[in-house]
């Protein structure tokens, strides 16, 4: 096995039980948080309507799969798939009608050119840099051309450790980034970078970022 596969199967092990642990706790504060973040609902909204005749939509990294939820209130196509076991039956307690499976960005189990859409919202703030030239390559492998990408992250330069999350023992990093960096790793897996966003964090809703949304379409 290669040092990278090593090294990916090392962060997500540990991606992986981290969530497990907290993954009750995860669906209770953060299912319903749509509710509170209009920017965000608003910018579901546009990639519902540009994915919608495309085809079907994968929520990459789902969590309790709230967002799934909303894209599929919005008339689209839609899955999840997440590292977590613990958080994929949170998403199917919740959304009964909506297929979550476990999975990874880095090996979707999908065909080539299979979906018209991706959402991955904070999916990526758990990625290594070093692995997320793999991570996007393989979102750009099962987007057929001219399919879309939305990628949400946190703006910053820091990088975190976390030892105890919700008073759940936890071993997990979570990376900020540019969002210059992100569009290039973008650009070299084969993505056009449509449109750029940013915004401040909602007060009282959630952690205290930056905000960073990127719309991208495969070429």
């Amino acid at each position: 096995m290669a040092d990278a596969e090593i090294d990916a199967a090392s962060w997500e092990s540990g991606v992986r039980a981290s969530y497990d642990r907290v993954a009750a706790e995860y669906a209770e504060r953060i299912a319903g948080e749509l509710a509170d973040k209009p920017f965000d609902r608003a910018l579901l909204d546009r990639f519902a309507d540009l994915v919608r005749p495309l085809g079907a939509v994968c929520d990459v990294g789902c969590g309790p799969g709230h967002v799934a939820a909303y894209l599929y209130t919005r008339g689209l196509d839609v899955f999840g798939v997440d590292l977590a076991p613990e958080m994929v039956a949170q998403a199917r307690r919740l959304n009964p009608g909506i297929r979550f499976e476990r999975g990874t960005m880095l090996a979707l189990d999908l065909p080539d050119g299979q979906l018209g859409g991706i959402v991955a919202f904070y999916s990526i703030v758990n990625v290594p840099r070093e692995s997320q030239p793999a991570a996007f390559a393989e979102l750009r492998r099962v987007l057929h051309p001219g399919g879309w990408l939305l990628v949400a992250f946190h703006l910053g330069e820091e990088d975190r450790h976390l030892d105890e999350w919700w008073d759940q023992p936890v071993s997990i990093d979570f990376y900020f980034y540019r969002t210059d960096e992100i569009v290039a790793r973008l650009v070299e897996a084969g993505f056009v970078v449509e449109e750029r966003l940013e915004r401040d964090p909602y007060p009282e809703v959630e952690h205290q970022s930056r905000r960073a949304y990127l719309l991208a379409r495969s070429q």
